[in-house]
């Protein structure tokens, strides 16, 4: 399955900037050229790296970045980055914990990889004297806001590598993030066999359940705010169309350009699909199991629903990256299997 060419733009691949806000609360730059005017023109603004080693060259938003040599110093503040360097066979020293985990700013699927401790740094306002005291020689913010303003301070630090070109607010697959930092890290053909292993887990597992495919599904939130559910285009509903599964019509239908649509109570009827599975964001998960309006859903109703009360579960399934989307395979088709309809 090579999912990357069929499927339609992404708009972010999770609820990334509000959920985190509801969950959360001078070095010149050396080694790195920027063009504006490459990145469309490069061979390699397709799928963000050239080939070979070094020089490495990443295709972004903000131009063609060049990686002169091997980096020994990477600080990785986009949201996975860390995680992905870690599988590549790097060591970040610094690093931005967006969920956040606490310890050493990554989820249960990345355990043990690290050999010390990286420098913990702010996520959407990092710290950047602190950056510029790691001296580090790349920095990583492929899965990031895509601000302006944040880049230019960064690249002054060190050969920065942003966001994609069309890759603003948080819009990059793990695909694509793992092929960019290989490229960086001069692994371009470990981040292509990575790749592939990954796809390939998705392949067995959708083979293994034929009951999944062309299901309906919805996969909601609720927050302090509402309910909503995820749209094309998102980590979430990517990864469950990989598996077979269709986003809800009905709820595609309300999609307006963003990531996810709000569900009043008086419309909770749009969680109805084959599958429902919702996951609740900075409230305790009996606010959505008790909720009479919830379970007044058909779907709900019928026991073809589940709620993600395994905040690593959640968190794999939110974190879209080249280790989470293993682990999350590994813990929630089973999940799915259990509530869809043979």
């Amino acid at each position: 399955m090579n999912a990357s060419a069929s499927r339609r733009p992404r708009r972010t691949p999770v609820l990334m900037a509000g959920a985190v806000a509801a969950l959360l609360v001078g070095v010149s730059a050396c080694g790195a050229s920027d063009d504006d005017s490459s990145a469309s023109a490069s061979p390699s603004a397709s799928d963000g790296a050239s080939a070979g080693a070094f020089p490495a060259k990443v295709a972004t938003k903000f131009g063609e970045v060049t990686v002169d040599k091997q980096p020994k110093r990477i600080v990785a503040l986009g949201w996975g980055d860390a995680e992905t360097v870690l599988a590549l066979g790097g060591q970040p020293v610094g690093a931005s914990d967006w969920l956040p985990f606490g310890g050493e700013g990554v989820g249960p699927w990345a355990k043990g990889m690290y050999d010390k401790a990286p420098e913990l740094i702010g996520t959407m306002e990092p710290e950047f004297e602190k950056i510029a005291s790691l001296q580090p020689d790349l920095i990583l913010d492929t899965k990031s806001s895509g601000d302006q303003t944040r880049y230019d301070t960064l690249k002054k630090i060190a050969p920065t590598v942003g966001v994609p070109k069309d890759g603003d607010q948080y819009r990059i697959s793990w695909e694509q993030q793992t092929t960019m930092i290989a490229a960086a890290m001069g692994v371009p053909e470990k981040g292509k066999e990575l790749i592939a292993e990954t796809e390939k887990k998705f392949e067995a597992a959708a083979k293994a359940h034929p009951e999944f495919k062309d299901a309906t599904i919805v996969l909601g939130s609720r927050t302090s705010e509402g309910y909503g559910a995820y749209v094309g285009g998102t980590g979430r509903v990517d990864f469950v169309e990989r598996l077979g599964f269709t986003n809800s019509p009905a709820v595609e239908a309300k999609a307006d350009g963003g990531f996810s649509v709000s569900i009043s109570k008086e419309n909770l009827e749009l969680l109805d699909a084959d599958l429902t599975v919702m996951t609740p964001i900075g409230i305790p998960a009996t606010d959505i199991s008790n909720d009479p309006l919830y379970k007044a859903v058909p779907s709900v109703k019928a026991g073809n629903a589940l709620i993600f009360e395994d905040q690593d579960i959640a968190q794999a399934f939110a974190t879209d990256s080249v280790l989470s989307v293993s682990y999350a395979l590994e813990k929630v088709v089973p999940l799915f299997a259990e509530k869809v309809k043979k």
